[in-house]
Order: structure tokens, then sequence, then C-alpha cells
């Protein structure tokens, strides 16, 4: 057969199916993204507690020594929060944040007033001084004083430390304001002294970050049943929930999948619960923070119960829509198709109905992957830097998909076609080896970029179907065919099968290194065929 033979239309039955489930695919996440989910409702639209960083305009970071909230921010920020919250919780007391009680306190709301303690002693006994300064100016408008924030868990003091500050405060503040110490649960039961040295334990639970991370539908019984093992385990000591919440973008951990519906149905879930037990409890958190993506990826971005201009990301009652402008992805499918269909006419060697169709899937295909990465960016880009990088390589991308569309089409038409850039299969494939390796070792914080790969990845499977020359595939190729697959399957396993996206992954790996495995199975054959000719 000619190294540039076309392709018969019983031949090209599995590359049509492909296209079309592509395809539809993309259309139908888009469409099931705008459906408006049916959740119960919550009790009441007023939540007890709520934790408050103002750190949400781009660049503000609690990391930057030189920020500085003005306190006009801050009370317009807490005018707004008094509508729906009785407290708010605060981390530390510098960078304006000091102003917080009083201006509550005009509001009706108290304070869960947090000192901040980190590995810089002098720091900490500046903060120590600030805090013990507001709640002597201030104890009426304070619900608690927490010395330290997770400081354990970082490892930045030692548990005798930290005690030692603890017992200073308790000294120094007013009898009638409880003090507190705020961890993970579970080091709660590592350092059970701690407890002697506190008037309540602050605990966080936070379903999507367990070491074994828990579903959304089975989150709040989870809270649950840890919430009365820290009461059996500390009788006699009140145990408040300091932090709880759901994210609502970002990275899935095995089944815990971040979503807005899922952060909906996890907080009115939770606020039932809480009202049936009555205990003292804090959310996770007023405002969505973009300066933790550096710390946390994408997820770490988006626990607010509103977002960055202060609105709220779902109602408390009725249904909850995953994305509001789905018709988006739709429009953005439609854009891709008529992309196709105008750069496929140009210099073209075919004609027929069969090769502007499956331009036009091809078309909508890659237009529905690439809106879903750029909705994927929108979250995860937190700088210039990272916004260049992603969309040149989502540029380089939709660039293949059109060299790989083009000669689809002509196959599809029935006319002789080469195969374009078969080399840079080899530059897919060591994408995906790469980012699969980083995924199997760093990959708690990592998304899936599903859209970008999805466009090389497609189309070179989509052109394997559709050829039957021989083109023996070189070894760097057959390699990483085999690592980029092998990768894959470990993330699967590593997300204890339970994570869908992890399996979407998978099956990119696959899709990118089958044609390299058929193209090395039709060598060997023509081999095999030429030597028997030669023998014989």
């Amino acid at each position: 057969m000619s190294p540039t033979s076309s392709t018969t239309l019983r031949d090209a039955w599995p590359a049509w199916l492909l296209l079309v489930l592509a395809a539809g695919a993309g259309l139908a996440w888009w469409w099931c993204a705008g459906r408006p989910v049916a959740l119960p409702d919550a009790p009441s639209a007023r939540i007890a507690c709520v934790s408050y960083a103002p750190y949400r305009l781009p660049g503000e970071t609690p990391y930057d020594p030189r920020a500085f909230i003005p306190p006009a921010r801050i009370e317009a920020d807490l005018r707004v929060l008094s509508q729906r919250f009785d407290c708010v919780r605060t981390y530390s007391q510098g960078q304006g944040l000091s102003a917080v009680p009083a201006i509550a306190q005009r509001y009706g709301m108290q304070v869960l007033m947090g000192i901040w303690l980190g590995r810089d002693p002098v720091a900490n006994a500046h903060e120590m001084a600030l805090g013990i300064a507001n709640a002597r100016a201030h104890p009426q408008a304070l619900r608690g004083v927490i010395v330290g924030n997770e400081v354990l868990l970082r490892a930045e003091l030692s548990p005798a430390a930290l005690a030692d500050d603890i017992r200073r405060v308790r000294a120094a503040v007013p009898a009638q304001v409880p003090v507190s110490y705020a961890d993970v649960w579970e080091n709660w039961l590592r350092y059970p002294r701690m407890a002697g040295v506190v008037d309540y334990l602050t605990i966080h639970i936070l379903p999507y970050w367990e070491d074994d991370p828990v579903a959304p539908e089975h989150a709040v019984r989870h809270v649950a049943e840890v919430y009365a093992s820290m009461q059996r385990a500390f009788p006699g000591k009140r145990v408040m929930i300091g932090e709880t919440g759901w994210p609502s973008e970002g990275r899935p951990r095995r089944a815990a999948v971040p979503s807005v519906v899922n952060e909906a149905r996890y907080l009115r879930e939770f606020l039932a619960y809480a009202a049936t037990v009555k205990m003292p409890y804090n959310v996770i958190e007023a405002f969505d923070q973009p300066w933790k993506r550096v710390q946390e990826g994408t997820v770490g971005g988006y626990w607010g119960i509103f977002d960055v201009q202060a609105r709220p990301k779902f109602p408390m009652r009725g249904p909850v829509v995953e994305v509001a402008r789905w018709w988006l992805g739709w429009l953005a499918s439609a854009a891709g198709a008529l992309l196709f269909l105008v750069v496929g006419a140009v210099r073209r060697n075919w004609r027929g109905a069969r090769g502007w169709a499956a331009l036009a899937l091809a078309g909508s295909a890659a237009g529905a992957a690439l809106a879903w990465q750029v909705r994927q960016m929108l979250y995860a880009c937190a700088n210039g830097w990272e916004w260049l990088v992603a969309i040149a390589a989502c540029v380089l991308a939709l660039f293949v998909a059109l060299r790989l569309a083009r000669a689809a089409a002509a196959r599809f038409a029935g006319a002789v076609a080469p195969a374009p850039w078969l080399g840079w299969r080899l530059a897919t494939l060591f994408a995906l080896a790469l980012y699969g390796l980083l995924e199997v070792f760093d990959g708690r914080y990592r998304d899936f970029p599903l859209g970008l790969f999805a466009l090389p990845c497609v189309g070179y499977a989509l052109l394997a179907l559709l050829r039957r020359e021989a083109s023996a595939p070189s070894l760097e190729q057959r390699f990483l065919a085999v690592v980029a697959p092998l990768l894959g399957a470990v993330i699967v396993a590593q997300e204890l099968c339970q994570n869908v996206v992890a399996w979407l992954w998978l099956a990119l790996c696959l899709g990118a290194a089958a044609p390299v495995w058929i193209d090395g199975r039709r060598a060997r054959r023509l081999a095999a065929q030429q030597h028997q000719a030669t023998d014989q």
C-alpha cells in the first residue's frame, strides 16, 4: 500500500466513532455543568462564625511585610458579613487586622481573635503584645482568643514552647475571655497535654484535606464522627470546630471533588448537623483567597462562601448551578467548528461532505476542550507568567490539532494525504510523561490539564485509526509510549481508582501512546512480509 493511501468508508468507522464521542462529550459536559442541582436547604441563611482574611485583591498576601489593610476596607467587609454571620475568626494582629474587634463590635458581631505564631520569637512576642492589648481594650467583642494556628502541624514551635506562649496570653487577657489553640484534630490526639493549657479545644476538620479524603456525600457524617470521638477523648473540655468547609475549584482528591455544587451541599448539610448538636463552630472562609494558590495550588484559593468580589457563590436555599454561563462552552464549540472548517478549506485536495463533517466534529471537540481549559486557567493562573505559558501551550495544541484535522478530513473524504507532524508525537508523549511524573511524586496541589492535552492526544489517535501505511516509530517514542500510560495507571492507583479525572488522564495517555503501538505493529508486520518474500 502507498504511504499516502486513502481510507475506505468501511475502514473509517472507528475514527468516526471517536470523533462523534469527542464532540458529544464536550457538548455534554458543558450542558450538564449548567443544569440546576437540587440540594437540601440550609436551616438558616445565617452562620455562627466565619474565617475572615481581607487579602483578596490582586497581589495581596499576608506574606508581604509591607501589606496593610486600611480600616475602611475592613469596615466595608464586616458591614457585608454582618448580614450573614454572627462572628468572624481572624488569624493575626498585624497588617491592620488589629482593628477588627473594634469594627466588628459596631456591627453587633463578635470575634474569634487570632494571634499568629511562627518560628520567629521576636515576631511572636510582638503578635502576643498586640493581641493582649486588643483583648484588654475590647473584651466584650471577643468570643475567644486563639493563640497559634496549626503551628504544631507546621512544626514551627515545640509543644512546650507553644504551651508557654498560651499561658502567657491566658495570664494577661481578661478572665472572661477564653483562650484556645487551633490545629487539625489529629494533632490534639498526638499532643493531648495541650488540652491542659487551653480553656477549650479548637479543632479543624476538613474532609477534603484528610489523609483519606472523604467524598462530599459522606463528609458531614465524617465530621460528626470525628467531633464525637474528640468529645470522648477529652471529657469535660468544650470542643469547637474552628475550621470546616469545602473548596469550589481545584484538583479532585480521590472521590473528594471541588465544585460549587459540592461546596453548597457540604455547607448546607453541615449547618443542619450543627443545629442538631448545638456545637460552636467556624466555617472557612468568608472570601476566596487567591494568594493561597501559591502554597496549595488552585484549590487553596477557593474555599470562600463569597468570591473575591464579595458575591455569594451559591444560595443557601433552592437548586445550585455549577456553571451559570454554560452556553459559552457551546459557543466555543461552534467557534472551533467554524475555525476548523475555514482552515480546512485552504489548499484542500478532496471533495465531499465527509471531509467537511470530520472538520466540523473535530473543531467542535477542540473548541469545547479549549473552553474547559481556559475556564481552568481563569481559576489556576496566578500571575502574568503563568498566563503566558498557559496561552502559548493552548495555541500550540490548537495548531497541532488543526494540522491533524486537515489530514484526517482528507482521508475521511477518500483522498490521498500524507500524515503530518508524526514527529510531534514525541513532544506530546514527553510532556505527558513529564507531567505524569510530577503528578505521581508531587501531585497533591497539581491540576490535570485535560483540555490542553485532549487536542493532540485525540488528534493523533484519530489519525492512527485512519492510517494504513507502516512507519516505524523511534526508540524514544516507543519508550515514552510505555512510560506515559504506566505513570497514568500509577496515578489512578494512587487515587484508589476513585478519581474520574485521573481515569480521563490515563485515557489521554493511552490515546497518545496507541498510535505508536499501532505503527510499531504495522512496521513489524511489513518487515515480516518483506522477509518472507525475500526467502521465497
